[in-house]
């Protein structure tokens, strides 16, 4: 059974195991969904290499553009699930090709990111209306 991510405590300390063993994990869910080559694509074609990646134990955050225009695309792993942010005063719309939403991420399963095309579609949606960060100035 899953863990839903909102029951835990997220200052929590895991194990050095645990951490590792979830980082295997995305890494291995990611590769096999394509993303991390998507994103690539989109750094290369669309943003001339201007992106950049910040790797985390469990997903990557791609982003570019650099002060009130700095946007991101935040892409979590949770166990088999594909789990990527959303702009945090936009709701869903009614067509949601996610599996799930829980209000703040869109959720795929295993079936709907094994789908290059849909996968790929979706994240050029992401990177069409990314979401913003706040400004450090």
């Amino acid at each position: 059974m899953q863990q839903d991510i909102s029951d835990t405590d997220p200052f929590e300390e895991i194990s050095e195991s645990a951490r590792a063993e979830r980082f295997e994990n995305a890494k291995k869910v990611l590769r096999e969904s394509r993303i991390p080559n998507i994103l690539q694509e989109f750094n290369t074609q669309l943003l001339k290499g201007r992106g950049w990646f910040e790797e985390y134990s469990s997903g990557v955050i791609m982003k570019w553009g650099t002060g009130y225009t700095r946007r991101h695309i935040w892409i979590d792993v949770d166990e088999d699930r594909i789990r990527i942010r959303l702009l945090p005063h936009r709701k869903c719309v009614e067509n949601l090709l996610a599996d799930t939403c829980d209000g703040e991420y869109h959720i795929y399963t295993p079936k709907q990111w094994k789908n290059f095309e849909l996968i790929r579609n979706e994240l050029k949606a992401y990177y069409d209306k990314p979401v913003a960060e706040a400004s450090d100035d």
